[in-house]
């Protein structure tokens, strides 16, 4: 096995686990307690908490899966590859099916208490959640691959 190899999938499975923690956490935790606030409020805090983790989760992403990819090119099997694009199709799952919600959300004439932005906090919640399965799923593929599939 080389060092690189195994460097890259530390890296990568490092990235995989920040990355699905934070959506984990945001789905759990975060959105939820938001809306709890009311409307009003979760509509408030929407744009900050948003551009803070975009600022967190897309790099982990793109690192992870740009992890991967050395990792098999290096000799890791082909399920390193099957992760790390698993783990990248939150970036364009966001761009396609969740930006048109982020843009009215973060729209500063939003109606703050509205049904339609209750509606629209409850609609990017479920999207969200796709994207901590699917990078749930990634992580789980690179973990079960270190334990059960051993490398050249």
């Amino acid at each position: 096995m080389s060092t690189l190899m195994l460097v890259s999938q530390f890296l990568s499975v490092t990235c995989c686990a920040l990355f699905t923690g934070a959506a984990i956490y945001v789905n759990l935790v975060e959105h939820p307690a938001r809306l709890e606030c009311g409307t009003a409020l979760a509509a408030t805090v929407f744009p900050p908490s948003y551009k803070r983790a975009a600022m967190l989760q897309a790099p982990l992403a793109l690192l992870g899966f740009l992890f991967s990819i050395v990792a098999y090119f290096y000799g890791s099997s082909v399920w390193w590859l099957i992760g790390g694009f698993l783990l990248f199709s939150v970036v364009p799952f966001t761009f396609i099916a969740i930006m048109p919600t982020n843009k009215k959300l973060l729209n500063p004439r939003v109606e703050k208490e509205s049904k339609i932005t209750h509606q629209l906090l409850l609609k990017w919640g479920k999207l969200h959640g796709v994207r901590s399965i699917l990078s749930l799923i990634s992580f789980l593929i690179f973990v079960v691959n270190l334990v059960f599939c051993p490398t050249k």
